[in-house]
């Protein structure tokens, strides 16, 4: 066994490879602004080569870096009025902090000045932040003592708790007057579909909307948001009664349901245009999205498109100008933000990223149904087969995309071929094949990731001996599952941030997850001991043969570290051939130099152990 340190190449003496250069290059992310004062805007960089926040005032012209931590900040959020910024303070990764505030400009020669933003509040995992026009702050909150509450802050006040629940719940919203909240919640005991209920600020209920028909009927709701309109109670949801996700929107002070049927493949979701006329759709489908304009009271239900790149949109907001600003990327082209006056909105600077291979569409078989697996090639040799690394996506309940990504490029340029499968379990291909995922949990997913790799082998993509299980968070249990429940199938495991023994990691990770993990599992290791045996890597572990590198954040609170300790131990103890890498930080690191230093230990893992794969000399 060796614990990995890996070294990092000084940028201004040696030569920098490509892969490098993506992760180095300056980027941003679609910037907020504030709803009273549009100038004012909050956006995620990692200029410094750390992800921090930044306020940006248009007008001006002018920025400045909000927090500087030595692990990064990236929650964030502007008050309505653009007078201040809530960000929430964690320690080292581990989710678990209090929310602070500082004035949007700097205040004099010592600059701004943080200060918590509700006293009385102790530390707990975010569940929830919606901040009124009068000041009044909505805070959702998370403990393993006490499950979820939420408090309301008002200025000069202390917090007042008006809900509590074991169960998983959060603040979805709080209307424009401030007279109504809405709350997603599942009492019902099952996270994977919530319900919601407005209150007022007091707590006392004002109506529910609940789908799941007393947990029977698999149906989840999602709060997208209060019209944003004095006066106006009109909330949009999101809903699954279709078999998808797309907007409804409803009344709850009236008590009236509008169903948009908004005919679109795949699934929907909206937002409100500035002045509530009009609503901003994001469709994902197969892997892509686009976006379009819906006007509800048109009467015609028929959305005009809103012209984008094919490729990813990962975010996007309606201006009060009527423009759209959105967050594009490909597989190819590095991202960027743009406005569909065809401006570039926010231009980081600096060197930009290089470009990557596109990505490649194919559809098997498999034992659920079509699966989609996104493939890139390397660009020499021209011919397969290929080293080939199945990259898997976490979540579960995600879905990889034709979006830019700097591992699976990082790959591509070492002659590997990258596979990406969006298994049983992943959104985007309706509510069926997310809601697959029950009871044979990662089992399940395995069965889809070996219908892939049986036509990589096949199709002549993938070198059978060279085929390497990799993945992060849920993608890197998939990995250590995989390792060991298909050990002649795999040559080589990569397992970042990892559930490896099932058992312990419910037990130490944070309340939310438990109960989504009795969701899927269908109950406690106490009550289901023999799913949780069935599902854990830890089970199979004895036959893990393909070496195995594994990295862990050792304040990561998903996949909390002594529960890897526990599966490293049982590496150890029969002298498997594996590498462990343990770093300061939660569930991945925000840190430039960090994650540019675990992908390279990976790659240099990955050419001992399988040699190295004809690809471009760096």
């Amino acid at each position: 066994m060796t614990e990995s340190t890996g070294s990092t190449p000084d940028p201004t003496t040696d030569s920098v490879p490509e892969w490098e250069q993506r992760f180095r290059a300056p980027r941003v992310s679609l910037p907020d602004w504030a709803e009273e004062a549009p100038d004012r805007s909050l956006f995620v960089s990692n200029a410094t080569g750390t992800y921090e926040l930044y306020a940006w005032d248009r007008a001006t012209g002018e920025q400045r870096q909000v927090t500087d931590r030595p692990n990064g900040t990236t929650d964030g959020v502007l008050t309505p009025d653009g007078e201040a910024i809530w960000w929430f303070s964690d320690t080292d990764g581990d989710e678990f902090g209090v929310w602070m505030r500082q004035p949007f400009r700097a205040g004099g020669d010592e600059g701004a000045k943080d200060e918590p933003a509700a006293p009385g509040l102790e530390p707990s995992y975010p569940a929830g932040l919606a901040i009124g026009r009068d000041g009044t702050a909505v805070i959702g909150r998370s403990t393993d003592e006490d499950g979820t509450t939420v408090h309301v802050v008002r200025p000069g006040a202390a917090p007042v708790e008006i809900y509590r629940h074991r169960e998983s719940a959060g603040v979805g919203d709080l209307s424009h007057d401030g007279t109504l909240i809405a709350l997603e919640h599942t009492e019902h005991g099952d996270a994977m579909h919530s319900t919601l209920r407005v209150v007022r600020p007091d707590g006392t209920t004002v109506a529910e909307l609940d789908d799941t028909e007393g947990g029977t009927k698999e149906l989840g709701l999602t709060v997208l948001g209060f019209a944003p309109v004095a006066g106006d109670t009109r909330l949009l949801v999101g809903h699954q009664r279709r078999g998808r996700w797309e907007p409804m929107i409803w009344d709850p002070v009236a008590g009236t349901e509008t169903d948009l049927a908004i005919e679109l493949p795949g699934d929907v979701g909206a937002e409100w245009y500035p002045d509530g006329s009009a609503l901003l759709i994001e469709h994902g489908f197969e892997a892509r999205s686009e976006l379009w304009r819906y006007e509800p009271a048109s009467g015609d239900g028929t959305p005009v498109r809103v012209e984008t790149p094919t490729g990813s949109v990962s975010g996007a907001t309606a201006r009060p100008d009527g423009t759209v600003e959105y967050l594009w990327s490909s597989a190819a082209e590095p991202p960027v933000v743009r406005s569909t006056t065809g401006a570039v909105v926010l231009d980081p600077p600096g060197v930009k990223a290089p470009r990557s291979v596109p990505v490649e569409d194919v559809w098997v078989e498999g034992p659920g149904g079509r699966v989609h697996a996104l493939v890139q090639r390397p660009a020499a040799p021209a011919e397969g087969p290929f080293p080939t690394v199945f990259e898997i996506h976490g979540g579960p309940t995600w879905h990889d995309s034709d979006a830019f990504a700097g591992g699976p490029a990082a790959w591509v340029d070492h002659g590997y071929a990258v596979v990406r499968v969006n298994y049983r379990g992943s959104t985007g291909y309706g509510r069926a094949w997310t809601d697959a995922l029950k009871h044979r949990v990662g089992l399940i997913e395995l069965e889809d990731i070996a219908a892939v790799r049986e036509w990589a082998v096949k199709s002549g993509l993938a070198d059978p001996e060279k085929l390497v299980l990799a993945g992060g968070s849920w993608g890197g249990y998939l990995t250590l599952l995989g390792l060991g429940t298909q050990p002649d199938d795999w040559a080589l495991g990569l397992a970042a941030v990892p559930v490896a023994d099932y058992v312990t990691a419910y037990h130490d990770e944070m309340e939310a997850l438990k109960a989504m993990d009795r969701t899927l599992l269908g109950g406690t290791p106490e009550e289901v001991p023999e799913r949780f045996e069935a599902s854990s890597p830890l089970t199979y572990v004895d036959a893990v043969r393909a070496p195995v590198y594994i990295s862990a954040g050792v304040n990561d609170p998903r996949c909390p570290i002594r529960q890897v300790e526990n599966y490293v131990d049982r590496l150890k103890d029969r002298d498997a051939v594996h590498e462990v890498y343990r770093y300061d930080a939660g569930h991945g690191s925000l840190v430039v130099e960090e994650r540019i230093k675990q992908v390279r230990l990976e790659l240099d893992f990955a050419a001992r152990h399988l040699g190295a794969p004809d690809g471009p000399a760096e």
